[in-house]
């Protein structure tokens, strides 16, 4: 009888310490999961690259391009420069009002980042004119409103020639053809860039490929989670 209670003693004993051991497995292997889900969720699922041409100026190799400062006049007959896209992700083009090609394809498609995106307070559209003779402010306005833009968030801007092409050539490495923006520089070109709140290049776009604008719309929202998974 002795024996026989030791064995009930040491069967409970044996199954209480293997039901402690299971429990201690269960919380860590809970604690580990609950560590990872909390990473993968403060991490975003992928970063945009950063772009660096190579022999840009005298930068290293391993710094990304920043967007040089610049001036411009919007359709609302006000300056717009570097202090404009502070803390902001942006979206540029380079078109012209009186295209019949390619640009109003483009604006059609930049329509849709405009829709999607306008209520974001950090969030903006910077359109160069590449005809700065033809595109006066009026003109601009009357584009803008074309496309149903009644507020900032989308600038039609125009200036002077050299600097709108020197932005177009060397700020947002939109066009690799040499010029000089004189009379007979012309550029037209429908790509789209990308650039985040610190003025970094983060992707190209053909404006005139919806399936490619759609990507843009997709990085738009990384770089967004990006951004905020920094903080």
């Amino acid at each position: 009888m002795r024996h026989v209670k030791k064995r009930i003693f040491a069967k409970k004993y044996f199954l209480k310490k293997n039901t402690l051991y299971v429990l201690l497995s269960l919380a860590s292997i809970l604690c580990i999961s609950m560590y990872f889900l909390s990473e993968k969720k403060a991490q975003p699922l992928r970063k945009l690259p950063y772009f660096n041409p190579k022999n840009y100026g005298n930068k290293k190799a391993n710094t990304p391009h920043s967007i040089p400062p610049f001036s411009f006049i919007n359709q609302y007959n006000h300056t717009v420069t570097e202090k404009n896209t502070q803390q902001k992700i942006y979206v540029v083009d380079f078109f012209f009002t009186t295209c019949q090609s390619i640009c109003p394809i483009m604006s059609t498609q930049m329509e849709r980042v405009y829709q999607a995106y306008k209520n974001k307070p950090d969030f903006l559209i910077i359109s160069h004119t590449v005809n700065p003779e033809t595109d006066s402010v009026p003109q601009l306005l009357s584009y803008a409103k074309k496309h149903g833009v009644i507020d900032s968030t989308w600038l039609f801007v125009t200036g002077d020639k050299k600097q709108l092409y020197r932005m177009a050539r060397e700020g947002y490495l939109l066009n690799a053809e040499e010029g000089d923006g004189g009379k007979d520089d012309f550029i037209h070109t429908q790509n789209f860039a990308l650039i985040d709140k610190e003025k970094h290049i983060r992707g190209f776009y053909d404006g005139t490929d919806s399936t490619d604008v759609t990507r843009l719309l997709k990085d738009i929202e990384i770089l967004f989670n990006e951004r905020a998974s920094t903080k």
